[in-house]
């Protein structure tokens, strides 16, 4: 029987008020939604720093809630979103399009990424294709064949693109991962169309690589550069939030090769956490990001903290130190000699 919720599971609806606050500045005033952003953005990651209340979320819920029904209804509002976007972009100027595409990508990565990684690890078929729309929104679709079938097999180890060596700074990350993802999700797909026995045309990310091209194409013919500018640059930071997102998920932990050269299995301490109540609460519980991995098809109403490897602060304010390094470096290398991890 379905799981009835708990009031402190309500707090993930609150989850839809971002997209839908966002919508409604790109319809009404899409001169301020980048300012909008930055103020939700920033004082997430100020309140959550220096209130210690808001550094524990609740415990877990039990299994069946339905929760994520939440996820599902996100897809097409998100959809509605990137359209609103269009639509303002063809007749604003060009320092506006730039603000509404950091406002909409920063919906579409903090929130549309989050979701779709979510969605991805369900076991129902429909919700891994709403993954597949969300990933293929921000032209990203690579995501979902290396993220499954080759980080989760190789996180926390130097095999692994989306995992920070210690002492990479996140300017040095980001080429690395970017390019490692991408020729890695074709080897891996390459390797399952040989075994399957299949052709290049049956493949999600072949249809789905061709789509975001040809949407790219139309863009520019209907529209000119505005349209396609747009939807680059809100694709291009929603991918910047994830792939910073990995860097700080693993930075400088490693899995031990064991006595047959395989990495140990995935531990507590193979990811770093945290267990903010806002954060948690509007990304569906990622930062419990040990537990994810150590269970991979829990969904994340879910997820535990368990304890290990802590952040100083949630994503929102780790995002703003990874992007200064010396700053990051100074803040999680003591954390890391107190582990026991190498700096």
């Amino acid at each position: 029987m379905p799981t009835r919720l708990r009031a402190s599971d309500l707090r993930f609806i609150f989850g839809l008020l971002l997209p839908a606050s966002t919508l409604h500045a790109v319809l009404v005033h899409p001169q301020r939604a980048a300012i909008g952003a930055l103020i939700v953005w920033w004082t997430i990651a100020i309140v959550e720093t220096l209130w210690s209340a808001l550094s524990r979320s609740p415990a877990p819920s039990a299994p069946g809630t339905p929760l994520p029904w939440l996820l599902r209804a996100f897809v097409p509002l998100q959809l509605v979103l990137i359209a609103a976007g269009l639509a303002a972009a063809a007749r604003l100027d060009w320092p506006t399009i730039f603000g509404l595409a950091f406002a909409v990508g920063f919906v579409t990565g903090a929130q549309g990424i989050t979701f779709a990684h979510e969605l991805g690890h369900s076991r129902r078929r429909g919700d891994r294709a709403l993954a597949w729309i969300l990933m293929g929104s921000v032209a990203y679709p690579q995501f979902m064949v290396e993220h499954y079938r080759g980080h989760h097999v190789r996180a926390a180890t130097w095999d692994d693109p989306a995992s920070a060596r210690p002492g990479e700074s996140l300017w040095r990350f980001l080429p690395r991962t970017l390019s490692g993802s991408l020729r890695g999700a074709w080897q891996l797909e390459a390797v399952r169309i040989a075994q399957l026995r299949k052709s290049w045309w049956q493949s999600p990310l072949v249809w789905w690589t061709a789509a975001n091209l040809s949407f790219l194409v139309i863009l520019g013919a209907a529209g000119g550069a505005k349209l396609a500018a747009f939807w680059v640059l809100q694709s291009a930071f929603a991918v910047w939030l994830l792939e910073t997102v990995n860097y700080i998920e693993h930075y400088g932990l490693q899995r031990q090769p064991g006595p047959d050269g395989r990495p140990e299995p995935f531990a507590q301490v193979h990811a770093w956490n945290a267990d903010h109540l806002v954060s948690n609460s509007l990304l569906a519980n990622l930062q419990r990001h040990s537990d994810h991995h150590m269970h991979a098809w829990k969904g994340f109403p879910e997820l535990q903290n368990l304890p290990g490897p802590q952040l100083p602060t949630s994503y929102a304010g780790c995002i703003l130190l990874a992007a200064v390094p010396p700053l990051w470096f100074a803040v999680v290398h003591p954390r890391m000699a107190v582990r026991g991890g190498v700096v």
